[in-house]
């Protein structure tokens, strides 16, 4: 039986609506607007892919991989609208990207806005598989993959190396 959405989760969001149910602030929140989204799809939209002072732009421009991060926003988004009213963020990270492939070298030269687009694969509590693609507003296709997510698992903490004291010794 498929899952009904929650009570409160809104039909569309712009981008401050977005920021308050992902990790992402200021700059660093991509996606603009949530366009649609089902307990399997998402849909979201963005526009700022040409802006010279874009966070993750290069001195090489905003280069393709960076859509795997477009991506993993629209997931934690698609996440945070499946979640139970009043429940908060879950902590999570991208542990994979697979079959990724890269259609254009750089976002920055894509005119118009950027279509930001998830389907749900599998999931449990602990991890969720997602496909993913961006598209130019014509439905060109810009990448596309598929990329795993792991919740609510501390990442293992790296020991100090023997001649380094660890970070509880330091003065």
């Amino acid at each position: 039986m498929p899952e009904a959405f929650p009570a409160a989760a809104p039909a569309m969001l712009d981008r401050a609506g977005i920021a308050l149910r992902i990790p992402h602030q200021g700059r660093m929140c991509l996606l603009d607007r949530l366009v649609s989204w089902s307990p399997e799809h998402i849909h979201c939209v963005a526009v700022n892919h040409r802006e010279p002072d874009h966070p993750l732009r290069s001195a090489s421009g905003l280069l393709s991989p960076c859509a795997i991060e477009y991506a993993a926003q629209a997931m934690a988004l698609h996440g945070a609208l499946l979640a139970p009213p009043g429940a908060g963020p879950r902590p999570g990270y991208l542990a994979s990207a697979r079959n990724v492939r890269l259609a254009v070298a750089r976002l920055d030269g894509v005119a118009g806005p950027l279509q930001v687009r998830a389907e749900r694969l599998a999931g449990e509590t602990r991890q969720v598989m997602y496909r993913f693609e961006l598209s130019d507003e014509h439905g060109r296709l810009l990448v596309d993959g598929r990329a795993t997510v792991v919740l609510d698992t501390p990442l293992a903490r790296v020991p100090a190396a023997p001649d380094q004291p660890s970070p509880e010794t330091e003065p």
